[in-house]
């Protein structure tokens, strides 16, 4: 049964733009991969972190929210633990008033950059 998730990792500040590219490429690609629907993605940039984790104090942030099988989640969160650039991660399985949610937060955000074009 295909389920819709959200991600959020966080990736050391350390890390060169081309290198965090290229990290969430590689769990793009993986989720590709694996037969998961990438529904939305967000790129949070730079962010303070609420208390420091690896003696770092900042981190990049950034969204997926995809359709999977349940079975993938495991594969996927081993791959982040083994992944030295991803310094914490958390995936949650959206319900039916998450989804509503965030469905009516997308169209917002859109129509606010549209608002900014004009």
């Amino acid at each position: 049964m295909v389920r819709q998730y959200e991600t959020v990792f966080i990736m050391t500040p350390v890390l060169s733009d081309e290198q965090m590219k290229e990290a969430v490429s590689k769990f793009q690609d993986f989720l590709k991969n694996k037969g998961a629907e990438i529904v939305f993605e967000d790129h949070w940039g730079l962010r303070k972190l609420a208390y420091p984790i690896q003696k770092k104090s900042t981190g990049f942030y950034h969204l997926i929210e995809f359709k999977a099988e349940p079975a993938l989640i495991a594969e996927m969160e081993l791959e982040m633990k083994r992944d030295e650039r991803i310094i914490r991660f958390l995936t949650v399985s959206l319900d039916k008033y998450a989804l509503v949610y965030n469905e009516k937060r997308r169209r917002e955000k859109e129509a606010a950059k549209a608002e900014e074009t004009k």
